[in-house]
């Protein structure tokens, strides 16, 4: 997912952007963390179906799982980057900033980051999918 990206940066601009290290590994970590989780995910929904269903969950584990975890990533080091300017842990308008900081941290890297998966990935993710509902019982 970090080479998709930087494949994105590049025809976009490139890469010439603030923090290029920094938004490759959020990339690459949410890709690296959400393999597991997305395998685990579609080998409960597929097991024992034909090859067609297989592919099917592994596609959509893996693109949702993938999504999922970069977000969550991205909302992290957002949340970090603001934390300066909130209340003090534990009270209550520290609570509501904390969720909406993540919210609306999710709702921008939709916006914004999504599309640095798609020169790539729209290649990979079935590729991959054909090969792990393949090789899947």
């Amino acid at each position: 997912m970090a080479l998709s990206a930087a494949f994105a940066l590049y025809r976009r601009n490139g890469l010439q952007t603030d923090r290029l290290e920094a938004l490759l590994f959020v990339f690459f970590l949410g890709g690296a963390l959400a393999w597991p989780i997305a395998l685990t995910a579609a080998r409960l929904c597929g097991r024992g179906r034909p090859v067609e269903t297989r592919f099917a969950a592994c596609l959509l584990c893996l693109s949702i799982a993938t999504m999922a975890m970069t977000a969550f990533l991205f909302a992290l080091d957002y949340r970090v980057f603001y934390s300066r300017w909130h209340a003090p842990p534990g009270s209550l308008i520290w609570m509501f900033q904390f969720v909406f900081t993540g919210a609306s941290a999710v709702y921008q890297f939709g916006i914004l980051g999504s599309r640095l998966f798609l020169p790539l990935g729209l290649l990979w993710l079935p590729a991959a999918s054909l090969y792990l509902a393949r090789r899947m019982r």
